[in-house]
């Protein structure tokens, strides 16, 4: 067993724990694995964009995934991303396998991370992941809330990420 299959088991057995949690209070505290790397990297930005730009370039570069592609829509409260040849997709795997709907994606806690300490946001939480293990990428909703204003705003998510397929709304990011 190498060290990354090692370490992606030890991440899918701590998630199904926290799954399984009776308080449902633990699965929560996930939102803060991963943020540690991102916090080291300085990202700095001006708007979400550049955030999320500088996130999916540090990712990129040191090898946690091969692209990033992401699209702000619905009310600029859905950040859709698409990340393909992620690290921690054998996790996900793992996940589905033992009947665990993926709930923590680190590369979305690193984002939300620093949307949320860089431009102040009021909150982001990950809402849905879909794990396609054949296609070696994961989608993730992650809902963005700029401010209390924000909160309760609705959009059809799903018709969002149609028209953003449809449109190629994605915007792909590579180191």
């Amino acid at each position: 067993m190498d060290q990354m299959t090692y370490l992606n088991d030890l991440l899918a057995r701590h998630e199904e724990l926290f799954y399984h949690e009776l308080s449902d209070c633990a699965g929560w505290k996930t939102e803060f694995i991963g943020i540690d790397y991102i916090q080291s990297k300085g990202i700095k930005g001006k708007t979400p964009a550049e955030i999320i730009e500088g996130c999916a370039k540090a990712i990129t570069a040191d090898g946690l995934a091969k692209s990033v592609a992401y699209a702000i829509a619905g009310n600029d409260i859905l950040l859709c991303l698409d990340v393909a040849g992620c690290a921690h997709l054998p996790k996900e795997i793992t996940l589905t396998k033992r009947g665990i709907k993926p709930y923590n994606c680190l590369i979305a806690n690193m984002i939300n991370d620093r949307l949320i300490e860089v431009l102040g946001f009021e909150t982001a939480y990950v809402a849905h992941i879909h794990v396609d293990g054949g296609a070696s990428r994961c989608r993730i909703q992650v809902a963005i809330y700029e401010n209390p204003s924000k909160i309760g705003a609705v959009s059809d998510w799903a018709e969002e990420i149609r028209r953003l397929d449809a449109t190629n709304g994605w915007k792909k990011v590579t180191a």
